[in-house]
């Protein structure tokens, strides 16, 4: 096979910006914002599906608008680390294993797989995150638990990786990152000349930060209202009805006739005790006021003002402690969160209204008119539109 045709070697890949000072120093961020990813997720995950022994936390208000905030951000920075870390590794893609088969090569070639793993793990979950932000689900599975599920098996590849290189990451977050090192003969051709870059290395990291910099400015602002201008990424920009963005509309979840039906009643169930409430009944009752943000997986927040009636003083018309644990029902039988239960120390804290109206005007249908939840800290998708009942679990 002549020289032209044959496949390429690691050591054809000469750029000394190919070099283990930039892939350590990109790595330890890249590690940090998938561990910042990987840590808000896994709270965001368990505010949805909130296993036995963990109790949701009611407050601040905006925890959870802070938490995803961190999380989708944290992975749109990953984005530029990984390009600019897959880059500096590249050429080890084309080192060759030892032959005859060996000790030493069964290591490598292992190693070689859990890369692998770590590479694709990392792949998967900043294109179906970002496809999420859009709400583009191309595949056949639920995003939220093979998002979920990968999250593990990145986060433990990454532990493995580290593990396995911390004597070289060590050692190259201990030199300085322009400082000359000339690679040695037996590495590259004879022939081969490493030309000058027009880079330095230290040129490449400033960049690099720029680029996720640049990344996150353009994504904030969905989280971050002041920023809503410059983030040209920003899959929701604050607008909609009474200035707070929808994810399902009525349409899509085929209320707009039953939402709107005047014979609609709220139905209040605690065992053999039921009461049912016209929308004129509950605005009958002592009103609240409360200003809350909704925030929701895909990043994007937005602050409102919520009036309504408190949680506690619906449990009471059906005789339930004020701390009851109510399993909430909507109009909306197509989604995937038609129904939502609300822990007891939500129903009991005073920030946890059925609400009427947003903003001062009576609760548009795209809102969840005729009454929503709007409760401090939960995930959007928690926050039930067009309920059509509540009943207190036993």
């Amino acid at each position: 096979m002549s020289a032209r045709l044959r496949p390429p070697r690691e050591a054809d890949f000469s750029s000394p910006l190919r070099d283990d000072r930039v892939t350590a120093r990109v790595g330890l961020w890249l590690g940090i914002a998938f561990l910042v990813a990987f840590l808000t997720g896994v709270f965001s995950h368990y505010g949805q599906d909130t296993p036995g022994w963990f109790t949701y936390p009611t407050g601040p208000v905006s925890l959870y608008r802070i938490t995803q905030g961190i999380h989708v951000l944290a992975g749109t920075a990953a984005v530029p680390l990984l390009l600019v870390k897959l880059w500096s590794v590249y050429p080890k893609l084309f080192a060759r294993l030892p032959w005859p088969p060996s000790r030493a090569g069964l290591v490598n070639g292992l190693e070689r797989a859990s890369v692998a793993v770590l590479v694709s793990s990392a792949i998967f979950q900043l294109v179906t995150g970002l496809q999420n932000m859009t709400h583009w689900y191309p595949w056949g599975f639920s995003f939220r638990s093979g998002h979920y599920a990968v999250a593990w098996v990145a986060i433990g590849s990454i532990l493995v990786h580290v593990a396995v290189k911390l004597p070289i990451i060590r050692d190259a977050l201990a030199l300085p990152i322009d400082a000359a090192t000339p690679m040695p003969v037996a590495e590259r051709d004879i022939n081969a000349r490493v030309a000058d870059p027009a880079l330095s290395r230290r040129a490449l990291l400033r960049t690099t930060w720029a680029a996720a910099g640049l990344a996150v400015l353009a994504t904030a602002g969905q989280s971050v209202s002041w920023l809503r201008d410059v983030s040209i990424f920003g899959v929701r920009s604050g607008d909609g009805p009474q200035g707070v963005p929808v994810n399902r509309s009525s349409v899509e979840a085929g209320v707009t006739k039953t939402a709107l039906d005047p014979g609609w009643r709220l139905t209040l169930v605690n065992g053999s005790v039921k009461r049912q409430l016209t929308r004129a009944e509950l605005e009958a009752m002592p009103q609240h006021t409360r200003s809350l943000p909704i925030a929701c997986v895909e990043g994007w927040s937005a602050g409102a003002t919520w009036t309504g009636v408190l949680m506690a003083d619906l449990a009471a018309l059906v005789d339930a402690p004020g701390d009851s644990e109510l399993f909430i029902s909507s109009l909306d039988l197509n989604g995937t969160f038609g129904t939502s239960t609300l822990p007891p120390q939500f129903t009991a804290n005073s920030n946890t209204l059925l609400a009427l109206k947003v903003n001062g005007e009576t609760l548009d249908i795209e809102h969840g008119y005729p009454c929503r939840v709007i409760a401090p800290a939960r995930p959007g998708v928690l926050q039930t539109k067009w309920v059509t009942s509540l009943e207190v679990v036993a």
